[in-house]
């Protein structure tokens, strides 16, 4: 309940998800990285995802990267991204 009670109130999960993919796209505000924040504390599925977005951002860099020798910007990354959830249908 407790739980349910601070999910409502800092952040519901689907806004931080989003939250955490816009944070890698580009900065977000100091609130929303605050609510952010409070939020990966107390769930343990958002932190979960945090972690592999983490490391699918790392790999897709360092994979791109290697193959052409060029510069990735986080735009890129997030079309990737972009066309793996609509192929997901998430």
């Amino acid at each position: 309940m407790l739980r349910r009670l601070i999910h409502i109130l800092f952040l519901p999960c689907s806004k931080a998800t989003m939250l955490m993919e816009k944070r890698n796209a580009k900065s977000i505000s100091p609130r929303e990285d605050w609510r952010l924040s409070m939020h990966l504390k107390i769930c343990k599925w958002c932190k979960a995802y945090e972690e592999k977005l983490k490391i699918l951002d790392d790999i897709l860099k360092r994979k791109l990267s290697y193959k052409e020798n060029i510069e990735i910007n986080n735009s890129d990354i997030q079309q990737v991204k972009n066309k793996i959830f609509k192929k997901l249908d998430i």
